[in-house]
């Protein structure tokens, strides 16, 4: 009877699933379901068939062998539109939002889609659309008001674009919801409201199939945990029976320590120093100096102003006042390129919009940086230095594939960050500034790229790591500058600092305005 009644509450199942891109294998006979009302966590490294799985679930890709059931019902493929008929909403990595659209648009339309086949009737429901907008923003904590609703996404934060792809994936009658690294750019508070959601969604009974790095969400969340590596399903079961090196190991194939990376120590000498720095709303009067061979972290909430701090360094959003000294010299940074000129590298927190030129080769995104230094007579660039030079990065990077005339975007998330790394690596600065240098990034990869952190330390580089992922802070850095309303409210030890130590600096002033 028990047995009968599991298998009426299944909802989705992969049969012997195979998928083949050219000689690629990327899935191999996976096998899985997934029950309405459960939580479930797809973990394992980037380039493990994660993302390919999801999409032959979403309909955008079809298996090249093996069988859907959905409801009991038979398929050798799904198109998007049955996908979403059935209701499975899925919120992608690249957030998948129509840039010139408003957020009303973004977030409602896709329930006109399915209600047309995949087609918009010539008169859209402008009406119904704002109902259906209001309360999928609503439930992912978004203040709804009439500027919002109204504004064009492409000029949201990152953040609250997040939530807004999310909000989309809610506003239909979901009865699976795959999010694919849903957390990567929220802040601990927004983390929080979204667990709320999924608690809500699960009361439901819809399904939440989460694609995450976070381990530590993992465990807050519950449910299963559905482990891949090399396109197979190595491991399916409550996440609560699996440790954290259990985990790791299971997606790695090796073991991973949690330990801090963090060894040495910085210089006594100043490498750069900060004063009086400002940005009206953002951040006021604000210092800091920087020795050389030194990891500093700054985080904050998303409003903390410390995302804009790090535009300023790098002369992306320069501040309107205030002195920057390197070496004891003044500075001027207006734009990007003073930065450079400088010696300051910065890798954005966004790599697909920001950072990376995917449709180029690894070769042409690693030399970018450096054309003048390849060009040689008549301008005409010297490819075969280029690409001496780029097999060095890759290899200093330890990057995962030997053909650096791949295109960019035919990497995992993690290898596309090692290539963006190397690409400011090919200046030699002397100051590097990481915005969320790991985000989307799996636990191989990250062990790869805090390695290389601590190397340029021990090289005598100055790091600024601006980030909300705490273990990464206090994994990585000697001291941690936690900002709130535009100010550093506290400065922490990185090596005897805890978690609840910054998170509480973070909302400090908040909580004694409570108070």
């Amino acid at each position: 009877m028990t047995q009968n009644t599991q298998k009426n509450r299944c909802f989705l199942e992969l049969r012997n699933i195979h998928k083949r891109f050219g000689g690629v294998h990327a899935l191999r006979g996976v096998d899985l379901s997934l029950e309405a009302g459960e939580v479930y966590h797809l973990l394992g490294e980037n380039g493990c068939g994660k993302s390919t799985v999801i999409k032959i679930m979403a309909g955008a890709h079809p298996p090249s062998e093996g069988q859907i059931v959905l409801d009991g019902k038979v398929f050798n493929e799904l198109t998007p539109i049955q996908s979403l008929d059935f209701g499975i909403e899925t919120v992608y990595q690249d957030l998948s939002l129509i840039p010139n659209l408003s957020v009303m648009e973004n977030v409602a339309l896709g329930e006109q889609l399915v209600e047309g086949h995949g087609r918009l009737l010539r008169r859209i429901d402008r009406a119904r659309m704002q109902q259906t907008a209001t309360k999928a923003l609503s439930q992912v904590g978004l203040d709804v008001t009439p500027e919002l609703m109204s504004t064009i996404v492409s000029e949201l934060p990152l953040a609250t674009r997040q939530l807004v792809a999310i909000a989309r994936a809610i506003a239909c009658e979901a009865r699976l919801v795959i999010m694919d690294e849903p957390t990567t750019s929220l802040t601990r508070r927004e983390v929080e409201n979204l667990i709320d959601v999924v608690s809500r969604l699960r009361s439901q009974n819809v399904a939440v199939l989460f694609v995450t790095h976070k381990l530590e969400e993992c465990y807050r969340i519950g449910g299963h945990a559905i482990v891949f590596r090399d396109g197979q399903c190595v491991a399916q079961g409550p996440i609560e029976s699996y440790s954290r090196a259990d985990l790791a190991e299971l997606m790695t194939g090796r073991q991973i320590s949690e330990k801090r990376y963090r060894e040495g120590s910085p210089s006594e000498d100043t490498l750069m120093s900060l004063s009086n720095f400002s940005m009206p709303g953002r951040f006021n009067d604000f210092g800091f100096d920087l020795r050389k061979g030194e990891v500093l972290g700054i985080t904050g909430l998303s409003d903390s102003g410390r995302n804009e701090l790090a535009l300023a360094i790098a002369g992306i959003r320069p501040a309107a006042s205030g002195t920057i000294s390197i070496n004891d010299k003044n500075i001027r940074i207006v734009t990007a390129s003073d930065s450079i000129d400088a010696g300051i590298a910065y890798v954005p927190e966004d790599r697909l919009s920001e950072g990376l030129f995917l449709s180029k080769s690894i070769y042409q995104n690693e030399v970018a940086l450096i054309l003048r230094k390849l060009a040689g007579f008549m301008g005409i660039l010297d490819m075969k230095k280029g690409k001496e030079i780029a097999r060095e990065i890759s290899a200093d990077m330890r990057l995962n594939t030997a053909d650096i005339e791949l295109p960019v975007s035919s990497l995992s998330g993690g290898n596309q960050q090692r290539v963006l790394i190397g690409r400011w690596l090919s200046i030699n600065p002397e100051i590097l500034v990481l915005h969320g240098p790991t985000v989307g990034v799996d636990v191989g990869s990250k062990d790869a790229i805090y390695q290389t952190i601590q190397k340029m330390a021990e090289d005598g580089m100055g790091l600024i790591i601006v980030s909300d992922d705490l273990p990464e802070l206090l994994q990585n850095c000697d001291r941690i500058l936690v900002m709130n309303a535009g100010e550093v409210v506290s400065d922490l030890n990185g090596a005897s600092a805890s978690e609840d130590d910054i998170y509480q600096a973070m909302l400090g002033s908040v909580q004694e305005g409570a108070a």
